[in-house]
């Protein structure tokens, strides 16, 4: 296809021709697409890969999806309000903030946080009473989704009654799952079903991505239509394949060190980046290997970016960024690897989503790992999982002793980093000085990554987003911004199973606002501290370099304060 590109300098184009014409010798698109695992690991990747088919049996039922969709606007719903995480609530994510409100449909909005500011504020911007849940759960187990739903069903109740809550209410869910149960039980308007045979990553084009996109009004049949070109492209050579190649490409850089996918989007599909990230994270970071992707890191002059970087840009020819072009072209005679695949318009994301998972699969082919499983996921929802059950029982979570405290910021870390911090800052055991022997641990081929639990807001962001940049800028490495806990369901995977070049600077705070979850002891707040504490354990047992700082309840001024700190520290 005419709209993928790529520029490599001749030290990795040769490797590259190599792998692909391997991978065009072998055969092996076609026996991917045969579901032949011994691709990967001769594990169980066999068993996953209903997302090639997906696209189709999607077109066979338009007919339903268009009828919900029908029934969200004679229904008299304004908004939609998606209760997900990870793959589950990313692709609605990219789909509300790529087409916006489309006129005559219900808005979407998605809620993929604990943090109580975060859910109290959508509450806000919704009528209860003229709002349509969709709680999104492929296992129908996962934690965030249920309380959500708890939550939400119960304010729903108290809006409008309980005989009525339960048809402003929709499942999305894997067949006999208990969230199936519970919307059964509580007697939802619909229930959609996902493939078992689809994990939550490659699930954008199932019901998890269409039903969403659905209600909010995309046009499915010329967004599946479109679609479907590209899984006809993918299913061909490699040679001729836009998704294959790009996954060699990936794959044999990843193996010579270039393992920083840097995302790079027009302004039009700037949310494309988050899904992506969890695709290619989760997918590829495990034992030890992966490629770890950076989102929204804005440009910077060919002279801030070392040798572990590929640039993938991703342009929409519809709405073109001629500044954004210029920096690109910068970086390419500059030397660096650099991908480039042009969108027509926002219709092309289905295609997308597709080469992009065509891709990840072939990449997790040549790091030789099961790019369909998470073994390290689960780790911080065990611990989680005991932090909860213990507030559940004491009322409290456990206490805990700060490495440093001063100006209302405390900071905390393992024993065995806290030993290694003390030493690198000599006589300097000040908040700055400690933060300076963090940060001065990043190297060459290493990646800081701000692991923020606060809320989500533009605000918060750009605060965050100069502190990753002035690293980036003075120490010439990748960086990578997520907000917890959605964080933990996308890059978490790569950030404690892949490899072990990252810097971690974790960032929590006290709760101005608090949410009781309905049904149980424990709030919101309680919930987002849990999974705090589990993500930076599961991190301190993977000996993994990290770093928390806990701020006060106004955090606005706990990041300015925290800001002000790291500019001294990079000083």
């Amino acid at each position: 296809m005419k709209d993928f590109q790529y520029d490599l300098p001749q030290h990795l184009r040769q490797p590259v021709d190599a792998a692909l014409k391997d991978w065009q010798a072998n055969k092996k698109t076609a026996r991917l697409w045969q579901g032949d695992k011994s691709l990967w690991t001769s594990d169980d990747e066999d068993k996953w890969l209903g997302w090639l088919h997906v696209v189709e049996e999607e077109v066979q039922q338009l007919q339903q999806l268009n009828g919900i969709a029908a029934a969200a606007v004679t229904g008299g719903f304004t908004h939609v309000l998606l209760l997900g995480m990870g793959g589950s609530s990313l692709c609605p994510e990219v789909l509300k903030m790529t087409f916006g409100k489309i006129p005559g449909h219900p808005e979407l909005h998605v809620l993929d946080s604990t943090d109580p500011a975060q859910v109290k504020r959508l509450e806000n911007e919704i009528d209860l009473a003229k709002t349509l849940f969709i709680v999104a759960s492929k296992s129908g187990s996962t934690l965030e989704p249920n309380i959500f739903k708890q939550y939400f069903f119960d304010r729903v109740q108290k809006a409008v009654g309980k005989e009525k809550a339960g048809q402003q209410f929709i499942a999305i869910t894997d067949p006999g799952s208990k969230m199936q149960q519970v919307a059964e039980r509580d007697g939802f308007r619909n229930i959609f079903f996902g493939v078992p045979s689809i994990g939550g990553r490659y699930s954008a084009l199932s019901n998890f991505g269409m039903v969403p996109a659905a209600v909010m009004g995309v046009d499915l049949k010329r967004f599946l239509d479109r679609t479907r070109q590209m899984t006809r492209a993918c299913s061909t050579d490699t040679e001729q394949n836009p998704g294959a190649k790009l996954g060699v490409i990936l794959g044999t850089l990843g193996n010579l060190g270039r393992n920083k996918v840097t995302i790079i989007t027009s302004p039009g599909i700037h949310d494309l980046g988050a899904w992506l990230e969890q695709l290619i994270a989760e997918s590829t970071g495990k034992q030890g290997k992966g490629l770890v992707p950076v989102d929204r890191e804005i440009l910077g002059p060919p002279a801030v970016y070392g040798e572990d970087r590929v640039f993938a840009y991703l342009r929409l020819a519809s709405d073109p960024d001629l500044d954004q072009r210029a920096k690109v072209d910068a970086l390419r005679k500059a030397g660096q690897a650099v991908v480039e695949i042009e969108l027509a318009d926002t219709y092309d994301l289905g295609q997308e989503f597709f080469r992009w998972e065509i891709a990840t699969a072939v990449a997790g082919s040549i790091l030789k790992i099961n790019p369909f499983n998470q073994p390290d996921v689960e780790a911080s929802k065990i611990v989680t999982r005991q932090l909860t059950e213990e507030y559940e029982k004491a009322g409290r979570l456990p206490a805990e002793n700060p490495l440093l405290e001063g100006n209302g910021i405390k900071l905390f870390t393992d024993e065995r980093n806290a030993t290694n911090l003390k030493k690198l800052a000599g006589n300097d055991h000040s908040l700055t000085g400690l933060l300076r022997a963090h940060l001065g641990q990043l190297g060459a081929g290493d990646y800081l990554a701000l692991l923020a639990y606060v809320e989500m807001n533009s605000g918060h962001e750009d605060r965050l987003q100069r502190m990753r940049h002035a690293v980036r800028d003075r120490k010439h490495v990748a960086t990578c911004l997520g907000f917890g806990p959605r964080f933990l369901h996308s890059t978490g995977q790569a950030y404690k199973g892949g490899p072990n070049t990252g810097v971690f600077l974790q960032i929590t705070c006290d709760d101005a606002v608090e949410l009781p979850v309905p049904g149980q002891k424990y709030t919101f707040g309680i919930v987002k501290a849990a999974q705090a504490r589990g993500d930076f354990q599961v991190l301190a047992d993977r000996k993994r370099l990290a770093l928390r700082v806990h701020l006060p309840a106004d955090v606005n001024s706990g990041l300015a304060r925290l800001e002000q700190l790291l500019m001294d520290a990079l000083r």
